[in-house]
């Protein structure tokens, strides 16, 4: 069938909403310095209560520009940041892009195993870590090219008061502490980039074609890889969620940073777009409901990007506690289905609206979202974006649109859409399939979809096999892997089974050795010596041999089929 190239979609677009956006000039260190011009005296972030305004966090990022340069990063280098979401990791992400280098995000809970096969891809000589991972990083054998680590302790992000809570010699507040801070040696202390000179304001900064971020994930195609972003695939993104959401107010929104920023989700819709919008954005370690309810009392979210169990878990912590949750307007959902027994209370709770969107890490993420209008659809991830092209494509003839409505390959191209990964040009040209009409590229998701009349996308399937799992994406083969290495594992095939509260639940099937007996337990505290507790198993299942196909290969939708049918 012949290439479509139409965007139906746009008829269904809320009012207001452009059919496109202006191409992304300069950097992102561009979009920050224009909300610290146009809104200095604002509050930029708050966290645990404490606030910091724009002319602030503009002067703490030219500080800690100058510091990273004085331990030499330069530009085009690796820098990988390993931070929960505090103040610092604001300016840290910022302060290396001023310099034209390349951040890396890493989830600061995982295991020393998944931390090190991330740095011996990327090559960073240069990390800033929260203090509880420096010695996990300190610990990398010699061939690891780690140079230097900024150590940081995000207690000193929170209001005196807050710290010297912290120290009282209670219980609670040791085992705080203790979860927060550690003691490092051996490193160079964040208060130390602090203490810098402003960067030299004639030093070059980056283009908009230049490598802003290398994104970790498990792609379209098992196996974690970095995804390399542009910063015109980032500012192109936060510009499409601003055009997307034209009621959200300039300088006054509020933004709660409740998703983690390592993730790409959280970075762009709180790193990047929050910023953009010369917003304060509120800062949480990690989801904690009587923390949230604590700030909905002082000043409710104009704008709350999270996953499903967020919302739920909110909703019914608010209603136990007698908490209005009334004020907070728009809240975007991702990562996982959406469903209408979430939504109605949502809706009833806030007096806003809830609206499911989707994207990948390779598209710096998001491509899709329902209107924040009346014709939303429950169901639905919604419309391509602003300057998004879709189509749906034969899975095996990628090049062939199927007929208007059917199922088939969701495939798209937009400013948003990476250029590769990093230092894997086979795994790059496994996921692109050129335009029969000779333009750009087209960029394979991997998710089988239908798309209706009025443009919106309903997905049905996943040619990948990756497990979704609480909005964090899991790679059947690394949790397989680890699952084998167990002494009493033969073989294991890793599938994800429908869970009402987390999307989907890991799941490992087993045959055992001859003579062993199972031991549920054992087996996944095993794998939680090697994998990030998101990716440990739920269950462990025993069967007697695993379904393959004629070259051997195990075959994981038939797992799946026959666990669920069971």
């Amino acid at each position: 069938m012949a290439i479509s190239t139409d965007r139906p979609w746009l008829a269904s677009y809320a009012e207001g909403v452009p059919t496109d956006i202006e191409p992304p000039t300069g950097s992102l260190y561009d979009l920050i310095r224009e909300s610290v011009e146009q809104y200095p005296d604002h509050v930029a972030l708050e966290f645990f209560g404490r606030t910091t305004t724009y002319a602030e966090l503009g002067a703490e990022i030219d500080r800690v520009a100058e510091g990273l340069r004085i331990l030499g990063v330069q530009p085009g280098d690796p820098v990988a940041i390993v931070l929960p979401n505090c103040p610092q990791h604001i300016v840290a992400f910022y302060a290396v892009l001023r310099l034209g280098a390349i951040v890396v995000e890493h989830n600061p809970l995982y295991t020393p195993r998944e931390l090190r096969h991330q740095f011996e891809d990327h090559g960073a000589r240069v990390v800033i870590a929260w203090e509880k991972v420096v010695a996990t990083i300190q610990d990398f054998p010699a061939d690891v090219s780690v140079q230097s680590i900024v150590s940081v302790d995000v207690t000193r992000a929170m209001p005196f008061a807050t710290r010297l809570a912290l120290r009282l010699p209670v219980a609670k507040a040791r085992e705080s502490r203790a979860a927060l801070t550690t003691s490092v040696r051996g490193t160079t202390e964040w208060r130390q980039l602090t203490g810098s000179e402003p960067v030299d304001a004639h030093i070059a900064r980056p283009g908009a074609s230049d490598v802003a971020l290398i994104q970790y994930t498990s792609g379209t195609t098992g196996s974690p890889k970095g995804a390399t972003l542009t910063h015109a695939n980032l500012l192109s993104n936060a510009a499409q969620a601003r055009a997307w959401v034209p009621q959200v107010p300039r300088g006054s929104a509020v933004v709660y940073a409740v998703l983690p920023m390592f993730h790409a989700y959280g970075l762009t819709l709180c790193l990047t777009f929050a910023m953009s919008m010369g917003g304060r954005l509120v800062l949480f370690p990690k989801f904690d409901p009587e923390l949230v309810l604590k700030v909905v009392k002082k000043h409710p979210a104009t704008f709350l990007p999270a996953v499903p169990p967020i919302y739920d878990r909110l909703t019914k912590a608010a209603a136990a506690e007698g908490v209005s949750l009334e004020g907070i307007e728009i809240a975007i959902s991702g990562a996982m289905p959406l469903s209408t027994a979430v939504v109605e209370p949502w809706e009833q709770a806030t007096g806003g609206v809830l609206v499911e969107g989707y994207g990948l890490s390779e598209c710096s993420p998001v491509l899709m979202a329902n209107p924040v209008a009346p014709n939303r659809r429950i169901g639905t991830v919604g419309l391509p974006l602003p300057s998004t092209e879709a189509r749906v494509v034969d899975p095996e003839n990628p090049t062939d649109d199927v007929a208007r409505g059917a199922e088939g390959e969701l495939v798209v191209r937009g400013p948003q859409v990476f250029s590769g990964y990093w230092k894997k040009p086979e795994e790059t040209e496994a996921v692109f399939v050129a335009d029969p009409g000779g333009g750009a590229p087209w960029f394979r998701t991997g998710d089988i979809v239908s798309i209706d009349a009025d443009g919106f996308v309903r997905i049905v399937d996943r040619i990948k096999e990756l497990i979704i799992t609480g909005g964090f994406n899991v790679a059947p083969s690394e949790v397989e892997e680890a699952v084998r290495s167990h002494p009493d594992v033969e073989d294991v095939a890793v599938v994800g089974l429908p869970d009402e509260h987390s999307g989907e639940q890991v799941v490992a099937v087993v045959v055992l050795r001859e003579g062993a007996t199972l031991d549920d337990a054992g087996i996944r505290a095993h794998a939680r010596d090697q994998l990030t507790a998101y990716k440990v198993p739920k269950r462990v299942v025993q069967v007697d041999e695993l379904p393959r196909s004629l070259i051997g290969k195990v075959l994981r939708r038939e797992v799946r089929t026959g666990l669920l049918n069971g």
